[in-house]
């Protein structure tokens, strides 16, 4: 009868998991610093952080998705199991560098069943549900699919399959969505570009997230946007 394995092969048509790491400060949001202190960097980032997987735990609800955390180091393991939302199973980061680790946990929700994979970071809660929505339903025809960020690189990337070369080159480069398209492609897979986003990296950053904000463009960012007004760096008119 219906039961648990059913319900299993509905949640693994798919899995959208999320990468983040300790906030450890003087670790994380460095380039915030100045003007910022690192523990206000790394306090600013345990609040996007948990709007990105408020959005996301909800995303995956709606899509019936397996919600992954996929955290690092291993030692901070227990203390993202504390704070994720209850659909959320939390994992640790493993292999030699992000794109070893992104490619382990693209491996590790295949092997589980799911047919569509999204990565996205923890950093950019003006990705929202719209770009996920988007690349969800791209990947009904398309083997690739990416949303773009201002540095060149991406905040989501999605997969249908297995394809190791896609991350065979350095990440956090200006040349990394370019190099992601190329290597796709080379490897004879259809590729989506999707609308593109923004992380929190710098101070000017935070300026375009408050007018995302007041535009109506954010889903769920209250957190981050609590965080900004109580510490003095919403933008002035």
């Amino acid at each position: 009868m219906p039961g648990a394995d059913s319900d299993r092969a509905v949640r693994s048509v798919g899995t959208v998991i999320v990468f983040a790491k300790a906030p450890t400060p003087g670790l994380v949001k460095t380039r915030l610093c100045p003007p910022m202190r690192p523990e206000q960097a790394a306090d600013l980032y345990v609040n996007l952080l948990d709007d990105v997987l408020e959005a996301t735990g909800q995303f995956a609800l709606q899509h019936q998705l397996d919600a992954v955390l996929s955290v690092h180091p291993i030692e901070a393991r227990g203390e993202f199991a504390s704070r994720a939302p209850s659909n959320f199973r939390v994992i640790a980061q493993c292999g030699n560098g992000l794109a070893a680790r992104m490619m382990w946990a693209v491996d590790e929700a295949a092997a589980g069943g799911a047919g569509k994979i999204l990565l996205r970071g923890s950093d950019n809660p003006a990705l929202s549900i719209r770009h996920l929505q988007a690349a969800l339903l791209g990947l009904d025809e398309h083997d690739l699919v990416v949303s773009p960020d201002l540095d060149g690189g991406y905040g989501l990337i999605g997969v249908r399959g297995v394809w190791p070369g896609v991350f065979d080159h350095p990440m956090s480069t200006h040349t990394l969505l370019e190099e992601t398209i190329a290597d796709a492609r080379r490897l004879g897979l259809s590729v989506q570009v999707l609308e593109g986003s923004f992380d929190i990296d710098r101070v000017e950053d935070i300026s375009r997230l408050v007018r995302a904000f007041e535009d109506g463009e954010l889903d769920r960012c209250t957190r981050t946007v609590e965080w900004i007004r109580d510490n003095g760096y919403w933008p002035l008119d």
